[in-house]
């Protein structure tokens, strides 16, 4: 495999491919933020979705709605939607903050069919922080194995800070992803994985999204 960041062409799985002269799309990336986030180009997710996108990938990124001020239900219904557009390929998930408590409650709800191939989500907040007034309508209870186990056919990644604001439950691999049984990595001091973090350029995250085998092994993100 061959990953040239910012390249037009790379040798890790074309999402297109061509039979008989027709065009035919093998795999599509769903990128969903979290809290206040109005997609700034300078947000690693920015600029994952440029790369994926230079890569010739298929990718949707949403802008959810109120993303100051969300409401459960308003950010479900575009999930559905967007989910709706993901064709029959391979379905790839990539949920920060916020998005990855929208993933879950989507998730519990059955509310996505098929599920997906694959699913990462980055920084989680902890149960403290899904209670308070600003995002109370995602909290419904403790999250629940099950239902994260069956919204993807591959185990869910988990990674995430120790040191995250918006997880004073405890770093998100404790809270998380051994309770649930994830495959959950731990970066050193990287708060919440934001721009304010350093988190712009993330060569990993694309590296995950193109190899499942990738690991979120860096101590420190790209300055």
């Amino acid at each position: 495999m061959q990953i040239s960041v910012g390249a037009d062409r790379f040798d890790a799985g074309r999402s297109v491919s061509r039979l008989n002269g027709d065009v035919s799309v093998t795999r599509r990336y769903l990128v969903l933020h979290g809290l206040e986030n109005h997609r700034p180009q300078a947000h690693w997710e920015w600029w994952l979705v440029d790369q994926l996108r230079r890569q010739r990938e298929q990718v949707l990124y949403p802008q959810m709605p109120n993303a100051d001020t969300p409401q459960l239900e308003e950010w479900l219904d575009l999930l559905v939607a967007e989910w709706a557009q993901m064709g029959e390929g391979e379905r790839i998930v990539v949920a920060h903050s916020m998005g990855c408590v929208l993933w879950y409650e989507a998730s519990a709800r059955r509310a996505l069919a098929p599920p997906a191939d694959r699913v990462l989500l980055v920084s989680p907040p902890g149960p403290s922080f899904i209670r308070t007034p600003i995002v109370a309508s995602f909290f419904s209870g403790s999250w629940k194995a099950a239902s994260l186990h069956a919204s993807s056919r591959h185990p869910t990644r988990l990674v995430a800070s120790d040191a995250d604001p918006y997880c004073l439950d405890g770093p998100a691999a404790a809270v998380y992803g051994e309770p649930l049984g994830l495959d959950a990595e731990t970066i050193p001091g990287a708060g919440h994985i934001t721009i304010d973090d350093g988190y712009g350029p993330w060569p990993e995250v694309l590296a995950w999204c193109l190899d499942p085998s990738a690991r979120f092994s860096r101590d420190a993100p790209l300055q």
